[in-house]
This record gives C-alpha cells, sequence and structure tokens, in this order.
C-alpha cells in the first residue's frame, strides 16, 4: 500500500524539527492531541450501478458487495494477511481428521431490527446459497451438497465434510441473511423480493434510504449500527452517489460533492495525484495477469524446454509495462501467489529484465538467427507462436508489449485477440491454444489453493490449461489441501513456489493494483493488500471525521550534556 502525498517529506522534517525541540526541553510542555470523535457523514463515488442488496446475489457486481460489506456479516472474515478472522462466528473448531468444524455464533450478535442471530439463520442462508437463484457458481454450490450441516443449538453449528479440506474455511465468507424475514419469499423470487430493496444485516451500518433522482437510483445512505457486535465505528453516516466510471467519479470529489472515490483507475492516476487534498491508496489486486504456454502442443517443443522459458520471461521487461502502460499502477510478479499473504515466499527467486541472458540462453539450445529473417530457428523449426489475449484495451497493450519484447531476441509472435469467454471455452478448456495471456483471478478466494491450475489432475478436465506434469509440485499442493497448520501449508506452498520458479511452466507477468482515494479530513484509513475493493472498508471502525482536542501535560525529562 501506498499513501502518494509529497507532503511527507515536509511532516518527516517538521518532526524531526519538534524531536529536536523536545530533547533540548527541561520544563514541562503542555501537548494537544486530536482524537477521533463519533459524527459526520462520509459520502463515497461509487463506482457502478445499484443491482440489488443481497449478499447471495452481488458476486457480479462491485458496488452492490461495497454496500453489503457494511449491512452484511459472514461467519468469519479474513484479514489483508488471508488468516480468518472472528465475525459473526465468536470462534471455532476443527477435528482432528480435518472433516468436522464446528462455530459458535456471538451472543450479543443481532439483526438491525434487533432480533438475535441464530444457527437457524445460517442453515436458512445455506439452503439458498445451494439453490440454482444463488449467484454462487455451479462447484460453489456442488461443494456445498457434500457438506452436512447439524444444528446444535441455538448458537452452534456443525459442519461435516466427506473428507479433509483445509481451504473449506474460505466458503464460509458468505453473507448472512435473516431467516425470519427471507423464509417467506420462494427461492425462485429471491431476485426480486422488495427485501432487496430495504435490507436488515448485522453489519457495522444499517440501511437508511436510498437515493432517488429522476425515477432511478442515485446512491444509497447508510447509518451507523450503535448495537454492533464489534467496534462501533467513529462515522455516523455513510452516503453512496452512484458514478458510471473512475473519471466521472473524480469529478465528483473535485467538484466537492463527495469525500471520497471508490475507483482510481491507471488512467486517472495522475489527475488524482493532482489534488492536494485526495489521499489515493493502491493495493495489489487479486488477479494476475500471467502467459500460458502449452506445454502439452509437440508442435512447439520448444515450450517443452526449460530454458527456452526461462529465456522468454527475462525477455519480459515486465517493470517498464507497468511504469509506461499502466502508469505505475502494477506490481511484477514472481509467484503465482499473492505477494502479502500467509502462504506468499518472499525469497522465491525474482528473475529480473536481462535480454542479452536471455539471447545466451536461446543460442545454448540451437536456436540461432538465420542470414536472412529476425525469427530464430532450430533444425528447421522457427521460434515462433500464437499468443491469444483478451479483446480489450488493457490486455492489448500488454500483449503488444510483450510481443515486441520477444522479437528483441528473435522469437516471433503473432497476436490473437479473443473474447475472454470463447478464449477459455474454445481454446483453453481444449487445450487448442499455443500461448495465452490470460489473467488468473482470486477475488474473495482468500485460501491461496493454487491446486486447481497447476496440479497433475487437472491437466486434462481441469485448469490446469499448461498442461504442466510436474509430480513433486502435484504432491506440495495435495499435502496443503489436507492439512490445517497454516505453518505447515505456508512450507509446503513454499516448496511449490520454489520448483514452479526453477521450472516455469507459465510466465507470471503483472498483479494490477486497485487504487481508491478519500479527502485528507477522512482520518483513520490504511492501507492493505485486498481480496476484492471492498475490503477497503475492512477497518471502517477506525475511519474518522471529527475529533475532539485533549489537553495532555506530560513531564518531560531534562537532558543532560
Amino acid at each position: 500500500m501506498k499513501r502518494f502525498r509529497w507532503q511527507i517529506l515536509i511532516v518527516v522534517v517538521t518532526l524531526a524539527a519538534v524531536g529536536a525541540l523536545l530533547l533540548t526541553q527541561k520544563t514541562p510542555l503542555n501537548s494537544v492531541l486530536p482524537e477521533a470523535a463519533s459524527g459526520g457523514i462520509y459520502t463515497e463515488a461509487l463506482v457502478g450501478r445499484f443491482g440489488r442488496f443481497n449478499p447471495l446475489l452481488d458476486l457480479g457486481n462491485e458496488a452492490d458487495r461495497t454496500v453489503d460489506r457494511l449491512i452484511f456479516s459472514g461467519l468469519i472474515r479474513f484479514d489483508s494477511d488471508g488468516i480468518p478472522q472472528a465475525d459473526l462466528a465468536e470462534s471455532w473448531g476443527v477435528s482432528a481428521d480435518g472433516t468436522i468444524y464446528n462455530f459458535t455464533i456471538r451472543p450479543n450478535a443481532t439483526w438491525h431490527d434487533g432480533q438475535p442471530v441464530t444457527s437457524d439463520d445460517v442453515i436458512f442462508t445455506l439452503s439458498l446459497l445451494r439453490t440454482e437463484y444463488s449467484a454462487y457458481s455451479d462447484d460453489v454450490r456442488a461443494m456445498w451438497d457434500t457438506v452436512e450441516i447439524e444444528k446444535l443449538d441455538e448458537r452452534n453449528i456443525k459442519f461435516i465434510l466427506p473428507e479433509p479440506f483445509a481451504p473449506f474455511l474460505d466458503y464460509l465468507t458468505f453473507g448472512v441473511l435473516p431467516r425470519h424475514i427471507y423464509e417467506i419469499v420462494a427461492a425462485d423470487q429471491l431476485q426480486n423480493t422488495q427485501f432487496n430493496l430495504s435490507p436488515v444485516g448485522t453489519g457495522p451500518y444499517r440501511f437508511d434510504h436510498l437515493i432517488v433522482e429522476n425515477g432511478e437510483v442515485a446512491g444509497v445512505a447508510l447509518a451507523v449500527n450503535p448495537a454492533y457486535f464489534g467496534r462501533v465505528p467513529y462515522i455516523e453516516e455513510i452516503v453512496f452517489r452512484y458514478f458510471p466510471d473512475s473519471e466521472s467519479a473524480l469529478q465528483a470529489y473535485a467538484s466537492g460533492e463527495v469525500l471520497g472515490v471508490s475507483q482510481i483507475s491507471s488512467s486517472t492516476i495522475l489527475e488524482a495525484l493532482g489534488y492536494p487534498e485526495l489521499s489515493v491508496y493502491s493495493s495489489r489486486m487479486p488477479r494476475l495477469s500471467i502467459v500460458l504456454m502449452n506445454l502439452g502442443d509437440e508442435e512447439l517443443p520448444f515450450f517443452q524446454v526449460k530454458a527456452i522459458r526461462r529465456a522468454l520471461l527475462l525477455a519480459l521487461n515486465r517493470q517498464g509495462m507497468v511504469d509506461t502502460l499502466l502508469n505505475g499502477q502494477a506490481l511484477v510478479a514472481d509467484s503465482p501467489l499473492l505477494p502479502g499473504t500467509w502462504a506468499y515466499f518472499d525469497g522465491v527467486e525474482k528473475i529480473g529484465f536481462d535480454p542479452e541472458a536471455a539471447v545466451t540462453l536461446l543460442r545454448d539450445a540451437g536456436y540461432v538467427l538465420p542470414t536472412e529473417g529476425n525469427v530464430r530457428v532450430k533444425d528447421g523449426v522457427p521460434l515462433e507462436f500464437t499468443l491469444l489475449h483478451p479483446d480489450d484495451a488493457y490486455h492489448a497493450s500488454l500483449a503488444r508489449s510483450i510481443q515486441a519484447n520477444w522479437l528483441t531476441i528473435g522469437v516471433g509472435v503473432t497476436l490473437q485477440a479473443v473474447p475472454y469467454a470463447d478464449l477459455v471455452a474454445d481454446y483453453l478448456e481444449p487445450r487448442s491454444y499455443q500461448a495465452a495471456l490470460v489473467d488468473l483471478d482470486f477475488s474473495r478466494a482468500y485460501d491461496p489453493d493454487p491446486y486447481p491450475f497447476w496440479h497433475q489432475a487437472a491437466i486434462t478436465e481441469g485448469q490446469n490449461y499448461s498442461q504442466w506434469d510436474n509430480r513433486s509440485a502435484s504432491e506440495f499442493l495435495e499435502q496443503a489441501r489436507v492439512v490445517a497448520d497454516m505453518d505447515v501449508r505456508a512450507r509446503l506452498y513454499r516448496n511449490f513456489q520454489v520448483i514452479f520458479a526453477r521450472e516455469l511452466p507459465a510466465l507470471p507477468v503483472l498483479f494490477p493494483t486497485y487504487s481508491f482515494g478519500a479527502d485528507v479530513r477522512v482520518q483513520g484509513i490504511q492501507g492493505y493488500p485486498s481480496f476484492e475493493p471492498a475490503d477497503r472498508f475492512n477497518i471502517i471502525a477506525r475511519w474518522f471525521l471529527l475529533t475532539r482536542r485533549s489537553l495532555e501535560q506530560t513531564q518531560q525529562p531534562e537532558i543532560t550534556p
């Protein structure tokens, strides 16, 4: 996380001067310190459109998820490191064999209408989640179909898994719905119920009213929940105003309509940094842009050579792409796991930009430049292939840069833009591609679990589109799925990442970043890695707008030379 403020240098110099002054004081000093106080209204320009306030239906709508994050709660939540934390559940336990999970709901957890939260609410919500009418994917619903759910009493609930599955906690962040309200709604009417317009949750803020202008929903107002089971936020009211894009949202800040901007794109970041009163916070997004190579394509034997794959990565000026294409709004990727999380191994080999080393590797592998032409050849086989990429501006610019980088070392690349859905269905799934620039999306996937993309079992039917066949790596992934101890899992994932960096079955390019802005009057914001944009409100209880001044008299020790 970075807070872009050129004034920070002035602050540092000022603090140094104040520190020197304090060291020379021999008499008491009166220091006036600002303290957070309750009250104030935070208004944010929220990029997106209103759909419905229901955590079972908001997976495809970031604007709805942002509002729902403040209204609803799950059994557990995850911190910035991807470590599970208590939410509605005050505690939980796992059996020694990893197949039974017991959860206890907080005794002071209540709905915004005052009703207590019970095990029945959780079981009822899951009954809706598992239907075709929720927004959850088929694989998530299928997983829940294998889990036996048992109510122990009003506050205790048991989940029985058919076999150990360490990432199970990942599936317990769903927002819980109030049974006493939704039980009268048929499952096929879940999307259309009036309750989605006036939601009742358990979160730190409760729904107050919709803001309607010209017959359309232009915003929503939330009021602080004084009965919240956690730390009650200082800010008394949060108002979201909807805007279609980052540009119009930023303009709303510039005109004084709002105090915050939910999304600052790479195209507006420089403009945003030009506002001296706007603090910009950036975080690694849970998305990895990566080049997949079809290691099973016998017509491209060079992809099966580790030295060639390494040369291709050495030739990519990834930092240059970050700086020139994205205005610095991305991080160079060195691992298929998200940096900043408990599973990431910071000691993994960092492969930098070194085209000369790349050329050496290609020469040593027998690929030479012909007398005429700029593509290397070995035994009559040219070092060239087609790189598929999604047909959007971001991936197109990235693909062109990759193409240009590889041409400088004698690798020929033909670009082919394909709609994302077609790229997956028509090329990746049938393994009928040569290379592809794609994104691995880890949104809301708090547990790292790289198994689906890199395990041998997913080579023919699954998401191991590269068809990487490495037994050692697969064994580490298998063990990490059944061991509950996070320290042991971290070691297993470290070993996996070391093998990945050595073998390079795919070429990690970058992790895009997500940025939002808030006026300097909004204090207490701390930036950290997120798993989705709504995570910016994970520590909303620390944000504040108003302060009270407290006069503290302190006796400074006498300093003797």
